[in-house]
């Protein structure tokens, strides 16, 4: 497994997230050039990382009610 730095201040939430307290999925680029998705309210849990292309094909699928 590779671990990725994952700078506090990369975190980026969706524009569509309300302020509902923190409770949100972020993501980040890594150095490598990964996707990094993780839990807003536990950041210590860690996160999960993606190419950039299966990153795009969860966002679309949600975007048209599959998931």
């Amino acid at each position: 497994m590779m671990r990725h730095d994952l700078p506090e201040a990369s975190w980026q939430k969706s524009s569509y997230s309300s302020d509902n307290g923190g409770q949100c999925v972020e993501r980040q680029t890594t150095s490598e050039g990964l996707i990094a998705a993780g839990d807003s309210k536990n950041r210590s849990l860690g996160a999960h990382a993606f190419p950039p292309e299966t990153w795009q094909e969860f966002i679309t699928a949600v975007a048209r009610g599959a998931l």
